[in-house]
Protein backbone atom coordinates (compact mmCIF):
# COMPACT_ATOMS: atom_id res chain seq x y z
CA UNK A 1 0.00 0.00 0.00
CA UNK A 2 2.94 2.90 1.05
CA UNK A 3 4.65 1.48 -2.30
CA UNK A 4 1.78 2.53 -4.27
CA UNK A 5 1.15 5.68 -2.16
CA UNK A 6 4.79 6.54 -3.06
CA UNK A 7 4.04 6.16 -6.74
CA UNK A 8 1.27 8.23 -6.57
CA UNK A 9 3.04 11.08 -4.62
CA UNK A 10 0.34 10.52 -1.48
CA UNK A 11 1.60 10.34 1.59
CA UNK A 12 2.63 6.96 3.29
CA UNK A 13 1.08 5.11 6.39
CA UNK A 14 3.60 4.87 9.73
CA UNK A 15 2.37 1.48 10.49
CA UNK A 16 -0.57 -0.68 10.18
CA UNK A 17 -2.63 0.39 12.97
CA UNK A 18 -3.19 3.40 11.63
CA UNK A 19 -3.58 2.76 8.18
CA UNK A 20 -6.18 0.11 8.88
CA UNK A 21 -7.96 2.70 11.06
CA UNK A 22 -7.39 5.26 8.29
CA UNK A 23 -8.96 2.61 5.60
CA UNK A 24 -12.10 2.04 8.03
CA UNK A 25 -12.53 5.99 8.55
CA UNK A 26 -12.92 6.43 4.52
CA UNK A 27 -16.38 8.57 4.23
CA UNK A 28 -15.94 6.83 0.41
CA UNK A 29 -16.85 3.18 0.81
CA UNK A 30 -14.71 2.42 -2.35
CA UNK A 31 -11.39 3.37 -0.92
CA UNK A 32 -12.09 1.40 2.23
CA UNK A 33 -12.64 -1.61 -0.90
CA UNK A 34 -9.69 -0.60 -2.66
CA UNK A 35 -6.94 -1.11 0.91
CA UNK A 36 -5.23 -4.76 1.50
CA UNK A 37 -7.59 -4.85 4.65
CA UNK A 38 -7.63 -8.05 6.65
CA UNK A 39 -8.91 -9.86 9.47
CA UNK A 40 -8.93 -12.60 12.31
CA UNK A 41 -12.40 -13.48 13.82
CA UNK A 42 -12.15 -14.01 17.62
CA UNK A 43 -15.42 -14.22 19.11
CA UNK A 44 -19.36 -15.06 18.14
CA UNK A 45 -22.75 -13.82 19.91
CA UNK A 46 -23.45 -16.43 21.92
CA UNK A 47 -22.03 -19.10 20.53
CA UNK A 48 -23.08 -21.49 23.18
CA UNK A 49 -26.71 -21.72 20.99
CA UNK A 50 -25.97 -20.29 17.74
CA UNK A 51 -22.84 -22.68 17.14
CA UNK A 52 -23.15 -25.31 19.52
CA UNK A 53 -19.93 -24.83 20.78
CA UNK A 54 -18.65 -24.82 25.04
CA UNK A 55 -15.05 -23.81 24.86
CA UNK A 56 -13.17 -20.90 23.17
CA UNK A 57 -10.98 -23.24 21.59
CA UNK A 58 -13.82 -25.25 19.86
CA UNK A 59 -15.49 -21.30 18.97
CA UNK A 60 -12.11 -21.14 16.41
CA UNK A 61 -12.15 -24.29 15.35
CA UNK A 62 -15.67 -24.31 13.92
CA UNK A 63 -15.12 -20.55 12.98
CA UNK A 64 -12.61 -21.94 10.67
CA UNK A 65 -14.69 -24.70 9.68
CA UNK A 66 -17.03 -22.40 8.20
CA UNK A 67 -14.60 -20.66 6.10
CA UNK A 68 -13.90 -17.41 8.53
CA UNK A 69 -10.56 -16.34 9.42
CA UNK A 70 -8.89 -17.20 12.47
CA UNK A 71 -5.55 -16.48 13.78
CA UNK A 72 -3.90 -20.40 13.30
CA UNK A 73 -1.12 -19.52 16.28
CA UNK A 74 -3.79 -19.75 18.70
CA UNK A 75 -3.08 -22.54 21.54
CA UNK A 76 -4.87 -23.85 24.86
CA UNK A 77 -2.75 -23.96 27.81
CA UNK A 78 -3.14 -25.68 31.57
CA UNK A 79 -1.11 -23.81 33.63
CA UNK A 80 1.00 -20.49 34.36
CA UNK A 81 4.64 -21.99 33.04
CA UNK A 82 2.74 -22.93 29.62
CA UNK A 83 1.56 -19.61 29.64
CA UNK A 84 4.57 -17.97 30.36
CA UNK A 85 6.29 -20.32 27.53
CA UNK A 86 3.65 -19.36 24.46
CA UNK A 87 4.56 -15.40 25.44
CA UNK A 88 8.04 -15.79 25.47
CA UNK A 89 7.83 -17.63 21.85
CA UNK A 90 5.94 -14.68 20.71
CA UNK A 91 7.70 -12.21 22.15
CA UNK A 92 10.34 -13.42 20.07
CA UNK A 93 8.89 -14.00 16.49
CA UNK A 94 6.65 -10.87 16.87
CA UNK A 95 8.52 -8.80 14.18
CA UNK A 96 8.82 -11.58 12.06
CA UNK A 97 4.39 -11.82 11.80
CA UNK A 98 2.99 -10.75 9.10
CA UNK A 99 0.87 -8.31 10.75
CA UNK A 100 1.73 -6.19 13.89
CA UNK A 101 0.67 -6.51 17.22
CA UNK A 102 1.10 -5.70 20.24
CA UNK A 103 0.21 -8.24 23.11
CA UNK A 104 -1.34 -11.52 23.46
CA UNK A 105 -4.18 -12.15 25.25
CA UNK A 106 -5.13 -14.83 27.32
CA UNK A 107 -8.54 -16.37 27.87
CA UNK A 108 -10.57 -18.47 30.13
CA UNK A 109 -11.26 -21.39 27.53
CA UNK A 110 -15.05 -22.37 28.64
CA UNK A 111 -17.38 -19.81 27.83
CA UNK A 112 -19.89 -21.04 30.86
CA UNK A 113 -17.40 -19.83 32.63
CA UNK A 114 -17.24 -16.53 30.77
CA UNK A 115 -20.98 -15.54 31.62
CA UNK A 116 -20.24 -15.96 35.28
CA UNK A 117 -17.47 -14.18 35.66
CA UNK A 118 -18.76 -11.60 33.98
CA UNK A 119 -17.53 -7.78 32.98
CA UNK A 120 -16.41 -5.02 34.29
CA UNK A 121 -18.04 -1.20 32.81
CA UNK A 122 -14.80 -1.54 30.58
CA UNK A 123 -13.34 -5.13 30.45
CA UNK A 124 -14.45 -8.51 30.50
CA UNK A 125 -13.07 -10.73 33.49
CA UNK A 126 -12.31 -13.77 31.73
CA UNK A 127 -9.83 -12.26 29.04
CA UNK A 128 -6.48 -10.18 30.35
CA UNK A 129 -3.77 -8.68 27.89
CA UNK A 130 -0.10 -9.16 28.12
CA UNK A 131 1.63 -5.59 26.71
CA UNK A 132 5.25 -6.56 24.90
CA UNK A 133 7.87 -4.37 26.56
CA UNK A 134 7.68 -1.06 24.49
CA UNK A 135 10.67 -0.10 22.15
CA UNK A 136 13.08 2.47 23.42
CA UNK A 137 15.09 5.00 21.86
CA UNK A 138 17.25 7.49 23.48
CA UNK A 139 16.65 11.24 22.32
CA UNK A 140 17.83 14.67 23.85
CA UNK A 141 15.34 16.93 25.28
CA UNK A 142 15.82 20.36 23.71
CA UNK A 143 12.77 22.27 25.66
CA UNK A 144 10.10 22.05 27.77
CA UNK A 145 7.11 24.09 26.52
CA UNK A 146 4.19 24.56 29.34
CA UNK A 147 0.34 24.49 27.94
CA UNK A 148 -2.69 25.78 29.24
CA UNK A 149 -6.02 23.50 28.56
CA UNK A 150 -9.44 24.60 29.12
CA UNK A 151 -9.55 23.91 32.91
CA UNK A 152 -6.51 25.78 33.46
CA UNK A 153 -4.33 23.22 33.97
CA UNK A 154 -1.01 23.69 32.58
CA UNK A 155 1.01 21.09 31.14
CA UNK A 156 4.56 20.92 30.19
CA UNK A 157 5.99 18.99 27.14
CA UNK A 158 9.23 17.79 26.77
CA UNK A 159 10.59 18.82 22.96
CA UNK A 160 13.22 16.60 22.12
CA UNK A 161 15.56 15.77 18.77
CA UNK A 162 13.00 13.43 16.51
CA UNK A 163 13.72 9.60 16.43
CA UNK A 164 11.63 6.75 15.06
CA UNK A 165 9.68 5.16 17.82
CA UNK A 166 7.29 2.16 16.64
CA UNK A 167 6.89 3.27 12.95
CA UNK A 168 6.24 7.35 13.63
CA UNK A 169 8.61 10.00 14.44
CA UNK A 170 8.14 11.56 17.48
CA UNK A 171 9.81 14.81 18.86
CA UNK A 172 7.75 15.51 21.70
CA UNK A 173 6.14 13.80 24.90
CA UNK A 174 3.87 15.36 27.53
CA UNK A 175 5.59 15.37 30.99
CA UNK A 176 1.58 15.09 32.56
CA UNK A 177 2.64 17.55 35.40
CA UNK A 178 5.19 19.70 37.82
CA UNK A 179 5.54 16.27 40.36
CA UNK A 180 6.33 14.10 37.21
CA UNK A 181 9.40 16.50 35.55
CA UNK A 182 10.58 17.26 38.99
CA UNK A 183 10.36 13.49 39.77
CA UNK A 184 12.17 12.42 36.42
CA UNK A 185 14.15 15.31 36.66
CA UNK A 186 14.37 15.83 33.33
CA UNK A 187 16.89 19.37 32.68
CA UNK A 188 17.76 20.61 29.26
CA UNK A 189 20.14 19.10 26.97
CA UNK A 190 19.43 15.91 28.88
CA UNK A 191 19.88 12.34 27.11
CA UNK A 192 16.82 10.15 27.92
CA UNK A 193 15.20 7.03 27.08
CA UNK A 194 11.73 7.30 24.97
CA UNK A 195 9.09 4.88 24.46
CA UNK A 196 5.36 4.52 23.44
CA UNK A 197 2.81 3.63 26.64
CA UNK A 198 0.47 0.83 24.49
CA UNK A 199 2.68 1.03 22.14
CA UNK A 200 0.31 4.58 21.32
CA UNK A 201 1.21 7.12 23.57
CA UNK A 202 5.01 8.89 23.59
CA UNK A 203 6.50 8.89 27.13
CA UNK A 204 9.93 9.65 28.82
CA UNK A 205 11.21 6.53 30.46
CA UNK A 206 14.64 8.09 32.38
CA UNK A 207 17.37 10.25 32.42
CA UNK A 208 20.70 8.95 31.01
CA UNK A 209 22.53 10.81 33.97
CA UNK A 210 25.95 9.96 32.71
CA UNK A 211 25.28 11.44 29.49
CA UNK A 212 24.07 14.94 30.92
CA UNK A 213 25.53 17.95 30.03
CA UNK A 214 27.98 19.82 32.57
CA UNK A 215 25.89 22.80 31.98
CA UNK A 216 22.73 21.07 33.26
CA UNK A 217 23.31 21.74 36.93
CA UNK A 218 19.89 23.28 38.64
CA UNK A 219 16.86 21.19 38.27
CA UNK A 220 14.03 22.50 35.57
CA UNK A 221 12.25 25.64 36.78
CA UNK A 222 8.76 25.55 37.38
CA UNK A 223 6.81 28.61 36.05
CA UNK A 224 4.95 31.06 38.79
CA UNK A 225 2.88 32.59 36.22
CA UNK A 226 0.74 31.48 33.50
CA UNK A 227 2.54 31.52 30.49
CA UNK A 228 -0.49 32.47 28.32
CA UNK A 229 -1.73 35.38 30.74
CA UNK A 230 0.91 36.15 33.13
CA UNK A 231 -1.73 35.92 36.59
CA UNK A 232 -0.11 33.48 39.71
CA UNK A 233 -0.42 29.53 38.93
CA UNK A 234 -1.94 27.90 41.80
CA UNK A 235 -0.43 24.15 42.99
CA UNK A 236 -3.05 23.06 45.56
CA UNK A 237 -1.63 20.31 47.83
CA UNK A 238 -4.08 17.53 47.19
CA UNK A 239 -3.43 17.36 43.90
CA UNK A 240 -0.29 17.43 41.49
CA UNK A 241 -1.63 19.96 38.59
CA UNK A 242 -0.81 22.90 38.21
CA UNK A 243 -3.11 25.66 37.36
CA UNK A 244 -4.06 29.06 36.17
CA UNK A 245 -7.44 30.01 37.66
CA UNK A 246 -7.90 33.22 35.22
CA UNK A 247 -11.31 33.34 33.59
CA UNK A 248 -10.10 35.57 31.21
CA UNK A 249 -7.01 33.46 30.53
CA UNK A 250 -6.49 33.61 26.50
CA UNK A 251 -5.45 30.01 26.34
CA UNK A 252 -8.52 28.91 28.43
CA UNK A 253 -11.18 31.01 26.43
CA UNK A 254 -11.96 29.25 23.11
CA UNK A 255 -12.74 25.77 25.20
CA UNK A 256 -14.61 27.50 28.01
CA UNK A 257 -16.71 29.55 25.52
CA UNK A 258 -17.50 26.06 23.31
CA UNK A 259 -18.37 24.87 27.06
CA UNK A 260 -20.35 27.82 27.97
CA UNK A 261 -22.78 27.38 25.02
CA UNK A 262 -22.90 23.45 25.57
CA UNK A 263 -26.35 21.82 25.75
CA UNK A 264 -25.88 20.85 29.33
CA UNK A 265 -24.69 24.76 30.02
CA UNK A 266 -26.13 27.78 28.61
CA UNK A 267 -27.74 25.74 25.39
CA UNK A 268 -27.09 28.28 23.13
CA UNK A 269 -28.28 26.68 19.89
CA UNK A 270 -25.56 27.47 16.76
CA UNK A 271 -22.45 28.82 18.99
CA UNK A 272 -20.20 25.68 17.69
CA UNK A 273 -16.65 25.88 18.18
CA UNK A 274 -15.54 27.32 14.37
CA UNK A 275 -18.16 30.48 15.21
CA UNK A 276 -16.34 30.59 18.53
CA UNK A 277 -12.81 30.61 16.88
CA UNK A 278 -14.16 33.39 14.31
CA UNK A 279 -15.31 35.53 17.23
CA UNK A 280 -11.81 35.44 19.04
CA UNK A 281 -9.86 36.02 16.02
CA UNK A 282 -11.77 39.06 14.88
CA UNK A 283 -10.96 40.55 18.65
CA UNK A 284 -15.40 40.58 19.51
CA UNK A 285 -15.27 38.91 22.70
CA UNK A 286 -12.55 37.95 25.49
CA UNK A 287 -14.98 36.12 28.08
CA UNK A 288 -18.00 34.48 28.10
CA UNK A 289 -19.95 37.75 29.35
CA UNK A 290 -19.40 38.71 25.93
CA UNK A 291 -21.22 36.82 24.40
CA UNK A 292 -24.01 38.70 25.10
CA UNK A 293 -22.98 42.29 23.80
CA UNK A 294 -22.70 40.41 20.40
CA UNK A 295 -24.64 42.91 17.62
CA UNK A 296 -26.51 41.81 14.59
CA UNK A 297 -23.86 43.82 12.30
CA UNK A 298 -20.86 41.79 14.08
CA UNK A 299 -22.32 38.53 13.30
CA UNK A 300 -23.17 39.48 9.90
CA UNK A 301 -19.26 40.06 9.44
CA UNK A 302 -18.67 36.56 10.57
CA UNK A 303 -17.70 34.01 7.21
CA UNK A 304 -20.65 32.31 5.90
CA UNK A 305 -22.98 33.93 8.44
CA UNK A 306 -25.96 35.40 6.88
CA UNK A 307 -28.97 37.87 8.29
CA UNK A 308 -30.91 34.39 9.45
CA UNK A 309 -27.85 32.47 11.13
CA UNK A 310 -27.21 36.00 12.89
CA UNK A 311 -30.68 36.60 14.06
CA UNK A 312 -30.79 32.99 15.14
CA UNK A 313 -28.10 33.59 17.28
CA UNK A 314 -29.19 36.52 18.89
CA UNK A 315 -32.83 34.70 19.83
CA UNK A 316 -30.26 31.58 21.28
CA UNK A 317 -28.92 34.25 23.76
CA UNK A 318 -31.22 35.63 23.96
CA UNK A 319 -33.52 32.83 25.24
CA UNK A 320 -30.22 31.30 27.40
CA UNK A 321 -30.14 34.82 29.81
CA UNK A 322 -33.91 33.34 30.74
CA UNK A 323 -31.65 29.79 32.12
CA UNK A 324 -31.68 28.67 35.60
CA UNK A 325 -28.86 29.53 37.39
CA UNK A 326 -27.58 26.08 37.42
CA UNK A 327 -26.95 25.83 34.03
CA UNK A 328 -24.66 29.33 34.13
CA UNK A 329 -22.77 27.58 37.29
CA UNK A 330 -21.88 24.55 35.21
CA UNK A 331 -21.37 27.07 32.21
CA UNK A 332 -18.47 28.65 33.96
CA UNK A 333 -16.23 25.13 33.80
CA UNK A 334 -15.19 25.33 37.24
CA UNK A 335 -13.29 22.46 37.96
CA UNK A 336 -14.78 19.17 39.56
CA UNK A 337 -18.49 21.23 39.00
CA UNK A 338 -20.49 18.78 36.79
CA UNK A 339 -24.00 19.80 35.95
CA UNK A 340 -25.53 17.43 38.78
CA UNK A 341 -23.47 19.11 41.55
CA UNK A 342 -24.59 22.72 40.07
CA UNK A 343 -27.84 22.33 40.55
CA UNK A 344 -27.39 20.63 43.99
CA UNK A 345 -25.87 23.46 45.14
CA UNK A 346 -27.82 25.80 43.03
CA UNK A 347 -31.08 24.82 44.64
CA UNK A 348 -29.53 25.04 47.99
CA UNK A 349 -28.17 28.59 47.96
CA UNK A 350 -31.47 30.09 45.30
CA UNK A 351 -28.70 32.53 43.21
CA UNK A 352 -25.18 33.26 42.08
CA UNK A 353 -24.68 36.07 44.70
CA UNK A 354 -25.21 33.44 47.47
CA UNK A 355 -23.27 30.45 46.16
CA UNK A 356 -20.40 32.71 45.48
CA UNK A 357 -19.64 33.66 49.23
CA UNK A 358 -20.91 30.26 50.31
CA UNK A 359 -17.80 28.54 52.28
CA UNK A 360 -16.20 25.07 51.10
CA UNK A 361 -17.42 23.65 54.65
CA UNK A 362 -20.82 24.41 53.61
CA UNK A 363 -21.31 23.48 49.93
CA UNK A 364 -19.36 19.98 51.07
CA UNK A 365 -21.96 19.05 53.60
CA UNK A 366 -24.76 18.65 50.56
CA UNK A 367 -25.79 15.54 49.43
CA UNK A 368 -23.57 13.98 46.87
CA UNK A 369 -21.05 16.46 46.98
CA UNK A 370 -17.51 17.00 49.21
CA UNK A 371 -14.54 18.83 50.05
CA UNK A 372 -13.07 18.74 47.23
CA UNK A 373 -16.68 20.61 45.40
CA UNK A 374 -16.39 23.01 48.37
CA UNK A 375 -13.06 23.74 47.82
CA UNK A 376 -13.28 24.33 44.27
CA UNK A 377 -16.35 26.59 44.55
CA UNK A 378 -14.76 28.44 47.01
CA UNK A 379 -11.16 29.18 45.50
CA UNK A 380 -12.99 30.21 41.90
CA UNK A 381 -15.53 32.67 43.52
CA UNK A 382 -12.08 34.49 45.76
CA UNK A 383 -10.31 35.24 42.52
CA UNK A 384 -11.06 39.42 41.51
CA UNK A 385 -12.02 38.48 38.11
CA UNK A 386 -14.17 36.44 38.64
CA UNK A 387 -16.35 38.89 41.05
CA UNK A 388 -15.88 40.91 37.71
CA UNK A 389 -17.29 38.42 36.02
CA UNK A 390 -20.54 37.85 37.81
CA UNK A 391 -21.28 41.53 38.36
CA UNK A 392 -20.72 41.47 34.36
CA UNK A 393 -23.43 38.55 33.97
CA UNK A 394 -26.23 40.98 36.55
CA UNK A 395 -25.68 44.24 33.97
CA UNK A 396 -25.99 42.58 31.41
CA UNK A 397 -29.74 41.23 32.61
CA UNK A 398 -28.44 37.47 32.88
CA UNK A 399 -30.69 34.80 35.13
CA UNK A 400 -28.31 34.51 38.33
CA UNK A 401 -31.55 32.75 40.47
CA UNK A 402 -32.86 29.14 40.50
CA UNK A 403 -35.76 28.14 38.81
CA UNK A 404 -37.16 25.54 40.61
CA UNK A 405 -38.49 22.49 38.04
CA UNK A 406 -41.28 22.26 40.81
CA UNK A 407 -41.63 20.05 43.95
CA UNK A 408 -39.88 16.83 44.19
CA UNK A 409 -42.54 13.82 44.60
CA UNK A 410 -41.98 11.96 48.00
CA UNK A 411 -44.71 9.34 46.91
CA UNK A 412 -44.17 7.73 43.71
CA UNK A 413 -42.42 4.30 43.11
CA UNK A 414 -39.53 5.99 42.17
CA UNK A 415 -38.71 7.89 45.76
CA UNK A 416 -35.43 7.01 47.21
CA UNK A 417 -34.54 4.73 44.41
CA UNK A 418 -31.22 4.89 42.52
CA UNK A 419 -32.01 4.36 38.92
CA UNK A 420 -30.27 4.23 35.99
CA UNK A 421 -30.33 4.56 32.19
CA UNK A 422 -28.87 2.92 29.35
CA UNK A 423 -29.07 2.04 25.99
CA UNK A 424 -30.38 4.46 23.19
CA UNK A 425 -33.81 5.88 24.49
CA UNK A 426 -36.01 6.88 21.53
CA UNK A 427 -39.19 8.24 22.88
CA UNK A 428 -37.60 10.96 24.65
CA UNK A 429 -34.23 12.27 25.37
CA UNK A 430 -31.74 11.09 28.24
CA UNK A 431 -32.07 14.72 29.99
CA UNK A 432 -35.75 14.96 29.97
CA UNK A 433 -35.92 11.08 31.44
CA UNK A 434 -33.03 12.53 33.94
CA UNK A 435 -35.07 15.35 34.76
CA UNK A 436 -38.74 13.39 35.21
CA UNK A 437 -37.25 10.76 37.17
CA UNK A 438 -35.56 13.59 39.56
CA UNK A 439 -38.81 14.82 39.97
CA UNK A 440 -40.53 12.14 41.10
CA UNK A 441 -37.66 11.37 43.68
CA UNK A 442 -35.43 9.04 41.86
CA UNK A 443 -31.84 9.11 42.32
CA UNK A 444 -30.26 9.26 38.85
CA UNK A 445 -26.76 7.42 38.78
CA UNK A 446 -24.43 6.93 35.98
CA UNK A 447 -23.38 3.57 36.70
CA UNK A 448 -24.56 0.04 38.09
CA UNK A 449 -23.78 -1.49 41.50
CA UNK A 450 -25.58 -3.36 44.56
CA UNK A 451 -27.43 -0.17 45.60
CA UNK A 452 -29.19 0.04 42.03
CA UNK A 453 -32.44 -0.62 42.50
CA UNK A 454 -34.10 -0.55 38.86
CA UNK A 455 -32.08 -0.46 35.31
CA UNK A 456 -34.06 1.23 32.28
CA UNK A 457 -32.74 -0.10 29.24
CA UNK A 458 -33.42 1.08 25.53
CA UNK A 459 -31.78 -0.31 22.20
CA UNK A 460 -28.51 -1.58 22.13
CA UNK A 461 -27.85 -1.61 25.65
CA UNK A 462 -24.54 -3.29 26.58
CA UNK A 463 -22.02 -3.70 30.31
CA UNK A 464 -24.69 -1.58 32.55
CA UNK A 465 -26.96 -4.53 31.01
CA UNK A 466 -25.40 -7.29 31.70
CA UNK A 467 -24.11 -6.15 35.03
CA UNK A 468 -27.54 -5.66 36.14
CA UNK A 469 -28.55 -9.16 34.98
CA UNK A 470 -25.46 -10.13 37.24
CA UNK A 471 -26.68 -8.37 40.22
CA UNK A 472 -30.18 -9.37 40.14
CA UNK A 473 -31.20 -5.85 39.42
CA UNK A 474 -34.88 -4.81 38.31
CA UNK A 475 -34.80 -4.01 34.83
CA UNK A 476 -37.33 -2.10 32.80
CA UNK A 477 -37.70 -1.28 29.14
CA UNK A 478 -38.25 1.79 27.54
CA UNK A 479 -41.98 1.15 26.82
CA UNK A 480 -42.30 0.14 29.99
CA UNK A 481 -40.91 3.31 31.77
CA UNK A 482 -42.70 5.48 29.38
CA UNK A 483 -46.37 3.73 30.55
CA UNK A 484 -45.42 4.14 33.96
CA UNK A 485 -44.87 7.91 32.96
CA UNK A 486 -48.36 7.82 31.63
CA UNK A 487 -49.68 6.29 34.03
Amino acid sequence: LNEKRETEGLPTFANPRNAAAGSLRQLDARVTKARPLAVFLYNAVEAETTLGVSTQAALLTRLAALGLPTNPTNAVVTDQASVEAYLAKYTAVRDDLAYGIDGIVVKVNDLALHAELGNTVKVPRWAIAYKFPPEEAETIVRDIEWTVGRTGVVTPTAIMDPVQLAGTTVSRASLHNPDYLLAKDIRLGDTVTLHKAGDIIPEVGQVILPKRPATATEAYPIPAFCPACGQPLVHTADEVALRCINPFCPAQIQESVTHFASRDAMNIDGLGPKIVAQLLAKNLIHNVADLYKLTFDELTGLEKFGVTSANNLLEALANSKENSVERLLFGLGIRNVGAKAAKVIAAKYGDLTAIATATADDISDLPGLGQTIGQSIEQYFAEAPTQALVREFQELGVNLKFISDGPVATDTVFSGKKVVLTGKLTMFSRKDASDWLERQGAIVSGSVSKKTDLLIAGADAGSKLTKAQELGVEIWSEAQFRDTMKA
